[in-house]
């Protein structure tokens, strides 16, 4: 639905079902699914790759050019997915030549005054609180939830299932399914809540809270540590994937709780 008082270029490709609120600005270069609504004030920039049903509230800026001084004018994109809400100004920017793209999954909730930088990656289901700042090339899985106004530092690892308290300054990789808390931001136990209601039995968070207790308990180094989950717990799912997470971090996790 075409707004007489928003300007919409005409090469925008915008299915015909996507509501338009007034003072709307729409580049070229821009992709809309079906059912998406696009509140007052949003300014969406080229580049822009937005799914079906998603709702973008007023005042947010979709795919902005990269703040990061490397940027030379690559043609680089910003994904979102379907069944995404993207509230009040929050800014996403588009990729650079490091991965071309920013993107952000199916069924996330991206809360007022966030902002998602440049060649992040945000899984699906993700929820971001007012005002979390990720920097660029940050990775967050599915699932994650992150407390408001918190600040992820540059190429950090979100893991899958993560709880994060609001405020954090978060610096090192945080590992699946735990809950992330204090200053320095620290392991602060399972997140057993959250993986209850995504339908993980009792068995298997009480074998995630193994896996935990080698990590953070055990006084071991984080190498010898994955050497003993390996050697001594049964495979799993969940195992193999906190043993990937570990070995493949590249800042490090987060320490136990000192």
């Amino acid at each position: 639905m075409k707004q007489p008082l928003a300007y919409i270029h005409p090469a925008a490709k915008i299915h015909p079902s996507v509501v338009i609120d007034p003072f709307v600005t729409i580049e070229q270069n821009v992709e809309i699914g079906e059912g998406t609504r696009i509140g007052s004030n949003v300014t969406i920039l080229e580049g822009a790759r937005i799914g079906k049903n998603c709702r973008i509230f007023p005042g947010a800026v979709i795919s902005g050019i990269p703040q990061d001084l490397k940027f030379q004018g690559e043609d680089t994109v910003a994904i979102i997915g379907d069944n995404t809400t993207i509230r009040e100004c929050v800014t996403i920017n588009r990729g650079t030549a490091s991965k071309g793209k920013t993107v952000i999954g199916n069924n996330c909730l991206i809360m007022a005054y966030c902002h998602v930088a440049h060649d992040c990656v945000v899984g699906d289901n993700v929820i971001m609180s007012n005002a979390t700042q990720l920097a660029g090339e940050v990775i967050v899985d599915n699932y994650a939830i992150i407390g408001g106004g918190s600040l992820v530092h540059q190429f950090s690892h979100i893991g899958p299932h993560v709880m994060v308290q609001g405020g954090a300054l978060v610096n090192k990789d945080i590992p699946p399914y735990v809950k992330a808390a204090r200053e320095p931001i620290s392991y602060a136990g399972i997140n057993s809540i959250g993986l209850r209601r995504r339908g993980f039995s009792n068995e298997v968070i009480q074998q995630i809270q193994e896996i935990y207790r080698y990590l953070y308990l055990s006084g071991l180094n984080n190498s010898d540590a994955v050497e003993r989950i390996e050697a001594e717990l049964p495979a799993t799912k969940e195992r193999d994937e906190i043993i990937l997470f570990v070995r493949n971090s590249k800042r490090g996790i987060i320490k136990g709780y000192v």
